[in-house]
């Protein structure tokens, strides 16, 4: 993931708006897009047009087409507004009037891509202290002519841009900036105060301090300093070949493919010398099967617990692919068709899946889809009873995720039918459908199908489908299925500690359920009131009469 300490500030020469622009966005945690323009103080509308500019590249790089890479994207954009600018000052004014410089910087991987128009800048201050200027200065000084731009957005009709690639590294700070900073500035000043961690409002205050008012022009800084960078680019951009067909017998890097596992053909039983493990493969060479088989493989690679297959990828390969352990299973679901789970063993799966999840918070993640078809049950070695596994590298996605596509709706919370985000309170709702599944063979809220929208009623409690269920253990379920999120366990370590702790449950009862449920002691301590009440009313009646 992407993660930048970002900083920007424009300071106009007056109390006007100016006619520097500057703007950034992260797009989906892993690409930045930093524009910054300086409007041409010497066109009537160099303001405006340095504003549209910023503004159209943020628009147009969230809607991106995904199959261009990016200079090729920047290239394309930056003729388009330049174009844009050209001929809307030659319709409306007959003359450049919508002129501005332009800078534009794009992080992506490891990657820094930057374009210029004009005289504003773009530094880079790597970790070791070196700063480089990444950009040129398009201007011409002679003695006729001084400082005049020789390219600028929307001075000419067509222009060809050129981009430049950097290489970035944890630790670097890339910096863009107008004239109106650096001309008051001496580069090793402006490092100095780069290198000291100031901010862009900071900087630019503590520079005007030192300045005639004369002296100074519209000041416009961003700061990016790089806290971590997308390593997944990287890795989907391996060029790796994915095969378009799989057959028994095949070898893969001295894996003997011996038979698939899915009806897809995409993940198969492999054999190297005598240990069998899984193959996986993406299930064509798109971007929408590549993007998401490339985070799949990396939180498997990242995921250590043993309540998941380990998984890794060989250093080299000569397809895409990731190979996991073979877990010698078969999925609850199948598990529970001809045989039962004892209630010891549901209070060992609701453990496991604690320990599963409370592993993947510690990375910033949860599963997304626990359901009985994703936990497969296996012989322990050498033991009576049996263990689980947790499979479905797949679902896996960062919490607090608005990821609607994730999860299956008889499991998922109701509270993310409206789109609320992923978190532990959701998950642990997976936890108990699943948990009150096993014990009864139903579903607390009945079999939900997709892109229905299910109305939520208080279900029947477990220990009515199931006598066996101790009452603790059903109030465990209830409150972990709770519809309100007010009323259900909010974080992992709550239900972890109920199931731990039997003796110190509380009883759960929905809000619905009649008091003499509830409190059977409080519900006739109320009707001996009312009937003594009702007796001294009639007692003192009848002795009035």
């Amino acid at each position: 993931m992407l993660k930048l300490h970002p900083s920007e500030f424009i300071l106009p020469k007056d109390t006007t708006i100016g006619d520097d622009a500057c703007g950034y966005s992260i797009i989906d945690n892993t690409l930045l897009v930093s524009v910054l323009c300086d409007g041409v103080g010497s066109a009537a509308h160099g303001g405006t047009a340095a504003r549209q500019c910023v503004k159209f590249f943020l628009d147009q790089f969230k809607n991106r087409p995904r199959a261009w890479d990016i200079p090729r994207t920047m290239k394309t954009f930056t003729r388009h507004i330049n174009s844009l600018l050209f001929k809307e000052s030659m319709t409306q004014y007959g003359k450049i009037e919508l002129l501005t410089t332009l800078c534009l910087a794009i992080i992506e991987g490891e990657n820094l891509y930057t374009l210029n128009l004009g005289d504003s800048r773009i530094y880079l201050l790597k970790k070791n202290g070196e700063f480089i200027q990444l950009s040129d200065d398009h201007t011409m000084d002679d003695e006729c002519l001084s400082h005049v731009l020789t390219s600028a957005c929307g001075l000419s009709e067509n222009i060809d841009p050129i981009i430049y690639t950097t290489p970035i590294a944890i630790g670097d700070t890339l910096v863009l900036c107008s004239d109106g900073v650096y001309t008051l500035l001496k580069e090793s000043a402006f490092m100095d105060l780069i290198q000291k961690g100031l901010g862009a409002s900071t900087i630019i205050h503590s520079t005007v301090q030192t300045c005639k008012p004369k002296n100074r022009d519209d000041m416009s800084l961003q700061i990016f300093r790089i806290e971590s960078l997308d390593p997944l680019h990287s890795i989907k951009n391996i060029a790796l070949p994915i095969p378009d067909r799989l057959d028994e017998g095949q070898i893969i890097d001295d894996y003997i493919l011996i038979s698939p596992m899915m009806e897809h053909r995409r993940i198969w039983k492999v054999l190297k010398d005598t240990k069998y493990c899984v193959m996986k493969f993406p299930l064509s060479d798109d971007e929408d099967s590549i993007n998401p088989f490339v985070h799949e493989a990396w939180h498997a690679k990242q995921i250590s617990h043993k309540a998941f297959p380990y998984a890794w990828v060989p250093e080299s390969r000569s397809m895409r692919y990731y190979l996991m352990e073979l877990v010698e299973g078969i999925n609850l679901k199948e598990y529970l068709k001809n045989r039962t789970l004892s209630i010891d063993n549901v209070i060992e799966l609701g453990k496991f899946l604690y320990h599963a999840e409370a592993h993947l918070l510690h990375l910033g993640l949860v599963h997304g889809d626990i359901k009985p078809e994703n936990i497969l049950v296996y012989q322990r070695d050498g033991e009576a009873g049996v263990d689980f596994k947790m499979v479905d590298f797949g679902s896996i996605v960062q919490i607090f995720s608005s990821n609607s596509r994730a999860g299956t709706p008889t499991y998922i919370a109701p509270e993310r039918f409206g789109g609320s985000v992923i978190n532990e309170s959701t998950e642990i709702f997976s936890i108990g459908v699943t948990l009150y599944w096993a014990l009864t063979a139903h579903f607390p809220y009945g079999e939900i199908e997709p892109f229905q929208t299910p109305i939520f009623k208080a279900p029947k409690r477990p220990s009515k489908l199931n006598s066996n269920i101790p009452p603790w253990l059903d109030s465990v379920i209830m409150r972990s299925i709770a519809i309100s999120i007010d009323q259900r366990y909010r974080h992992y370590s709550e239900f972890f500690y109920d199931l731990k702790n039997p003796e110190k449950v509380k009883p759960y009862f929905c809000a619905s359920t009649p008091l003499i449920e509830r409190s059977p002691v409080t519900f006739y301590k109320i009707g001996f009131i009312i009937l003594l009440v009702l007796e001294i009313i009639t007692f003192y009646l009848y002795v009035t009469k």
